[in-house]
């Protein structure tokens, strides 16, 4: 049947006697182009590669802005310095569409100003669209914990209440201003959900495994009941837990960007990583403890003993 149909589709483009077939590049350039305009990101760099005719086609900036754009609409607000460089679109989609790969990356040059491009999604619906400048080169970043913040304290109420974690999807793309490098720092769909029962704020994580023991940590603060989202943020975690330095993080960042990208890293590949992180971290703080207990308990028998030599030496005395 597929070859009946291969030969009828055949058919179709060629006249009575077969000769004279017309081919996809025989059509005007204009026609291709709103062809090509419909097609994902991926599909677009697949077809760039399939020709030679294709290829200057498949890279048309204006083609990628508006794929990258109605991706990620945070960036419509991306300073023009940054979004000057040349094939800055379709390198952004190249760096920043795939998980980067958890195997470590050399040392880097350390960004001194990262720009943010945080997009918030409910059941479909933008609900956050912010972009965040951030000046890495201060003693105080450097020396404090990496962290970012999308949005703090004054939060607000998504359009319809309530809100179902597992419907947000989150885009949290880190982008160098003087390289124009960008790297996918969330998961886009949560990889774990923990409820605080007293306070009754849900945390949502959108975590991304890197090389080296790390974890991008993007996570979501709501009240599910009420529709409110008080806090959006982004650390890096290391593997016993413990947030990591604004110099650390930015190295950790720098090497995300110049290494390589996962060809088919998927949303559940990126939880699953995230679940052997977490159960690798509980691991380790389980052999922390027993250790501290073992020593522990050794510090108490030789006081112990102590204790009693002491009081056998009173007793003979």
């Amino acid at each position: 049947m597929a070859i009946v149909d291969d030969r009828f589709c055949s058919a179709a483009f060629a006249g009575d006697d077969g000769e004279g077939a017309t081919t996809i590049e025989d059509l005007p350039a204009d026609v291709l182009a709103l062809v090509l305009s419909r097609l994902d990101g991926t599909s677009l760099a697949a077809l760039g590669c399939a020709s030679a005719a294709f290829r200057d086609l498949a890279a048309d900036p204006a083609t990628w802005r508006a794929l990258c754009l109605a991706l990620w609409p945070s960036l419509r607000d991306v300073p023009p310095a940054v979004a000057d460089h040349k094939g800055h679109y379709r390198r952004l989609f190249a760096d920043a569409f795939p998980f980067p790969a958890p195997a470590p990356a050399p040392a880097q040059r350390l960004p001194t100003r990262l720009v943010s491009a945080v997009d918030l999604h409910h059941g479909g619906a933008c609900i956050m669209s912010r972009v965040v400048e951030t000046d890495a080169a201060t003693g105080w970043f450097l020396g404090a914990p990496f962290r970012v913040d999308a949005l703090v304290q004054e939060g607000f109420t998504a359009p319809a209440p309530p809100i179902a974690p597992a419907h947000l999807s989150l885009s949290w793309v880190l982008i160098d201003p003087d390289t124009g490098r960008a790297v996918n720092a969330s998961s886009r769909r949560p990889v774990s959900v923990d409820r605080r029962w007293l306070t009754g704020e849900t945390v949502a994580r959108f975590a991304v495994v890197l090389g080296g023991g790390v974890a991008l940590d993007a996570a979501i603060t709501c009240d599910e009941r009420l529709g409110h989202v008080r806090e959006v943020s982004l650390r890096i975690e290391d593997g016993d837990g413990g947030g990591v330095s604004g110099r650390d993080g930015l190295a950790v960042v720098a090497a995300a960007m110049a290494g390589a990208r996962e060809g088919r890293g998927t949303e559940e590949a990126a939880r699953l990583r995230y679940e052997e992180f977490v159960k690798g971290r509980a691991a380790r703080k389980e052999r922390k403890a027993r250790r501290e207990g073992i020593v522990d308990l050794c510090c108490s028998g030789v006081g112990a003993a102590a204790f009693l030599g002491f009081l056998v030496m009173l007793t003979f005395r």
